[in-house]
């Protein structure tokens, strides 16, 4: 609601002053067409898949241990069962550390995405500003966002423009 509002006030503002010129790219279709943010991408992909895979692993070997555990508790003393519990609960609070440090908000596959990712879109947006600047457009949308665009007209998509001006054949 607030982008829209946004939106609108932009109209009316560049509308009372003077004409504006607008145009629209697509981000995601200039990221696709990157080969070195589709390598970035698979290598965070790989990452993700083998820590994944990790924490699986883990979380498996804890089962195996709950299920000889739940085996052999009938023939084990209080001091044996509670050891055995408590080396459960400690490896499943491991597993649970290791998953948040890997996937958790400022974990390493953040991380990883901020390292590999972030300066193609910085080559994007220094890109879009540039082009924005020189062509005196007042405003450049960028389509693959959360903004709604119920009609687009293909004159003014300049993405396959950032494209070229970043050296990339689409």
């Amino acid at each position: 609601m607030k982008r829209i509002l946004l939106i609108i006030s932009i109209f009316i503002f560049t509308g009372s002053s003077q004409a504006q010129k607008f145009a629209y790219v697509d981000s995601q279709f200039i990221l696709e067409h990157i080969l070195e943010y589709k390598q970035a991408k698979e290598e965070i992909d790989n990452l993700s898949y083998q820590w994944q895979e990790d924490i699986e692993d883990a979380y498996q070997s804890i089962d195996k241990l709950y299920r000889a555990y739940q085996t052999d508790k009938v023939l084990l003393t209080d001091k044996m069962r509670q050891d055995r519990e408590d080396e459960i609960i400690q490896k499943e609070k491991e597993v649970k550390e290791l998953q948040q440090q890997r996937f958790g908000t400022d974990g390493d596959l953040y991380k990883k995405q901020e390292e590999l990712i972030r300066p193609i879109q910085n080559l994007i947006y220094n890109a879009v500003q540039e082009y924005a600047k020189e062509g005196r457009y007042g405003v450049i949308f960028d389509k693959s966002g959360d903004l709604l665009m119920l009609y687009a007209d293909e004159n003014l998509d300049k993405s396959e423009k950032i494209l070229d001006r970043l050296g990339y054949n689409y």
